[in-house]
């Protein structure tokens, strides 16, 4: 090891110089102790000095807990380091307590056939993740520079996300929202904007079409918080048709039998779909850009509107 490395801490070394792995991979190698410091196991605290010698080695990946399934998707973009796709509303995306069958994952391990493994296991990288019952576009990785890469490329905002939602009302025919953003603070299952500290949130919307007691906007998302675009429509008082976390459904219960309502039930989920993604690709640099059709459930519930 060189002289101006000494007295950086080892996991913080490699993540430096092992680019073609993750953080957390660095940290889990270095706890499975695949790698070495001068013969021998160390920690990942361990403080460097000049003519240190540090092998990593990483083990061939093992096989993913998850089974494989046969349930459907479509395929937007495919090639050796990623797979683009187009999720359906109700696909959950990764194994969890109470659903461990029935996942994007568990689809994508019957799909792809030339994953390379991610975190020492032969699975799909998930870059980024979609509520279950939004629709549309994700991208997943093959192997681990590539997740890595495209990771790197949403944290630094490199990521065009265009999304198509049904809000209830007449929101402005555009704006831009920028606020803050937390857990809701007797709700621990909802997000709230209403909040004076917290993380960032920035969405921009453009009214595309108007209806009676309902609009279909085009929505940008600067941020990629969960549940953003939900809460802040809810929050300016236009919750998603269907939306029952953020009061689309209670909304609707209200309102005397007409098209919106047929419309929130022709849906039958929050009216959202990530509908276009644009990303530099990990190993060329080259932009990426793939685009979702709207679903049949999201195109019913427009006409119904239009009607």
């Amino acid at each position: 090891m060189e002289s101006a490395s000494a007295g950086t801490r080892l996991d913080q070394f490699l993540a430096a110089r092992a680019t073609e792995l993750t953080r957390s991979r660095v940290k889990q190698l270095i706890e499975e102790g695949a790698v070495q410091v001068n013969g021998a196991a160390a920690k990942p605290a361990r403080k460097l000095k000049a003519g240190d010698r540090v092998v990593v080695e990483v083990p061939p990946p093992r096989p993913t807990r998850a089974e494989a399934e046969d349930l459907p998707f479509d395929v937007l973009y495919e090639d050796s380091d990623l797979l683009a796709l187009s999720k359906p509303a109700g696909m959950v995306v990764h194994p969890a307590a109470g659903n461990f069958t029935g996942t994007l994952v568990n689809a994508l391990l019957h799909r792809v056939k030339d994953l390379q493994g991610i975190g020492g296991e032969l699975r799909p990288g998930l870059v980024h993740r979609l509520d279950r019952e939004t629709s549309g576009c994700m991208v997943v990785a093959k192997n681990e520079p590539s997740l890595a890469a495209l990771q790197a490329a949403f944290k630094r905002r490199d990521v065009e996300k265009r999304y198509v939602a049904i809000c209830h009302g007449a929101p402005p025919a555009s704006g831009r929202w920028d606020t803050a953003y937390a857990r809701h603070a007797r709700d621990r299952k909802r997000f709230t904007s209403k909040v004076t500290e917290g993380k960032r949130a920035a969405t921009r919307w453009t009214v595309a079409e108007r209806f009676e007691g309902a609009s279909r906007v085009d929505i940008q998302l600067e941020t990629g918080r969960t549940h953003q675009i939900r809460v802040h429509f809810s929050d300016h008082g236009h919750p998603l048709l269907h939306d029952a976390l953020y009061g689309g459904t209670k909304l609707e219960a209200r309102l005397p039998p007409g098209r919106v309502r047929e419309a929130a039930e022709a849906v039958g989920r929050q009216a959202l779909h990530a509908m276009e993604l644009e990303f530099p690709h990990p190993s060329t640099g080259k932009r990426v850009r793939v685009e979702a059709p709207l679903p049949e459930d999201f195109e019913a519930a427009l006409r119904i509107l239009r009607a």
